[in-house]
């Protein structure tokens, strides 16, 4: 059964990933794929899965952002609803099933899924394990991205939203401890910075707190204690991730009171 849906996906060098992405959404009437510059074998596999008769409309766009990039392909779908989906997620059996029903709802303008993460060494996480619910399923015309947001991008929907279960977006991202560690390191420094752009000053005191807290939501509120010393090293991550962001805010803004020039008053030393 082919639904009245625009899939919309940006990407660059997702090889690894993408082709399970897109057969997960096959029951879309349009899927919508914004690459940015792939130099792997993610526009052969496009083309390929395009030739087997799959809905897809491939676009190129230089990045600009991660908030602007995801409007831009928004902008490009059709269809009465839209759903936004990252190239290592698929679209679960489950939530696949109740697609159908979720369109139908009367009086609903939104959907919020949750995610089940892939942890390299144990697998996807148990369904109790399972992230916060994420805006992702909206009527085209009443969801919107905020082009300034550099990372960690949402969807403002206009109109009553609301959960869709059961199932959700399985997130398969096979990354080792140290790919993952590289890709919060990149991604703490685009919040650091869109938190400066902004305006919000620093605050010392939330490189003790948000760690801490961070750790305690994933590992006991989103239930990664039952994937043992693995769902451990997976909270620690974000915790890590956490006080990275906070810290560079910090160094930034003291940087920029204390230019890095070195000093000419060492005689005590």
């Amino acid at each position: 059964m082919t639904l009245p849906v625009s899939a919309f996906i940006v990407c660059q060098n997702e090889e690894r990933v993408i082709e399970n992405c897109i057969r997960s959404v096959a029951f879309c009437a349009e899927i919508v794929v914004v690459d940015s510059g792939s130099t792997d074998g993610t526009l052969a596999i496009l083309q390929k899965l395009r030739d087997e008769g799959l809905p897809l409309n491939i676009l190129h766009e230089p990045w600009r952002g991660f908030g602007a990039q995801k409007q831009f392909a928004l902008d490009q779908c059709s269809q009465d609803w839209c759903l936004s989906i990252d190239s290592d997620e698929r679209v679960s059996p489950k939530l696949a099933k109740i697609f159908p029903g979720l369109l139908a709802q009367e009086g609903v303008n939104g959907w919020r899924l949750t995610r089940y993460d892939y942890l390299p060494g144990y697998g996807f996480v148990p369904p109790a394990a399972h992230e916060r619910y994420h805006n992702r399923l909206f009527r085209r015309g009443r969801g919107r991205f905020d082009p300034t947001d550099l990372v960690h991008e949402g969807i403002a929907i206009d109109g009553p939203v609301r959960k869709a279960q059961p199932g959700g977006l399985l997130h398969f991202s096979p990354l080792s401890l140290h790919e993952q560690m590289e890709k919060k390191n990149k991604y703490s420094s685009l919040k650091a910075e869109m938190k400066a752009r902004r305006g919000q000053p620093p605050r010392p005191w939330k490189m003790l707190a948000s760690p801490f807290l961070f750790f305690l939501k994933w590992y006991f509120g989103h239930g990664m204690w039952r994937c043992g010393w693995l769902g451990f090293t997976h909270s620690m991550q974000g915790a890590i991730y956490s006080f990275l962001t906070e810290a560079k805010r910090y160094e930034n803004a003291a940087i920029s009171r204390v230019p890095p020039v070195e000093p000419t008053d060492v005689g005590r030393y």
